[in-house]
């Protein structure tokens, strides 16, 4: 039997790829790669930045949805579209999150971009996560991008402006601006460490 990793598969394939394991993959280039539990304090951070987006979708009541590890988005590679990536944490319409009820949650190429992605940098991620998934998610159309960096100590907001991020680091107490959730009243202190002080 072949190992997941050495599986080459079509996008549909992936979608509709089983094995008897809880491992989750993402797939790039057609290549299976395992997803890692990351750390205890890695997953505390995903799930704060969830609540706080969903706490300020619903004050403001906003058709929109925060959803943490649930969500693949379809993403390019060169001029391939045999890549699926898994965000940490995904802001999407309401719509269509409910329009995936039936079917797999993954946001195709010819579908409505995400409004905002979060990633949690993990030693594993650190090249793909400023890299090639900066990369991706622009020529997505994502509006907002955040890398939430635990080992610089980091939140990085990469902003969609003509085509490209532009990217602004926060640290300590600056506050977040985030030109898709502006009634965030954050600090890079409070996602790192996720607290609200």
């Amino acid at each position: 039997m072949k190992l997941a990793t050495d599986l080459r598969l079509t996008f549909e394939e992936y979608l509709k790829y089983q094995e008897n394991s809880d491992t989750r993959y993402e797939l790039v280039k057609g290549e299976l790669i395992p997803m890692s539990l990351g750390t205890g304090r890695h997953g505390k951070v995903i799930k704060f930045v969830d609540d706080q987006l969903n706490q300020s979708i619903d004050r403001n009541q906003i058709p929109w949805t925060s959803q943490r590890l649930t969500v693949g988005i379809q993403s390019p590679r060169g001029n391939r579209w045999d890549t699926c990536r898994i965000p940490d944490v995904t802001v999407l319409g309401l719509e269509q999150w409910n329009e995936m009820d039936d079917r797999e949650a993954v946001i195709r190429a010819h579908e409505a971009a995400p409004l905002l992605v979060v990633e949690v940098v993990s030693p594993s991620t650190r090249s793909e996560d400023y890299g090639a998934k900066w990369s991706e998610y622009a020529v997505l159309d994502i509006g907002e991008y955040w890398i939430v960096d635990l080992g610089k100590n980091v939140v990085v907001i990469c902003t969609l402006i003509d085509g490209r991020y532009q990217d602004v680091e926060y640290q300590e107490l600056d506050i977040i601006r985030s030109e898709i959730f502006p009634d965030l009243n954050l600090t890079a202190h409070n996602i790192l460490n996720s607290i609200i002080t």
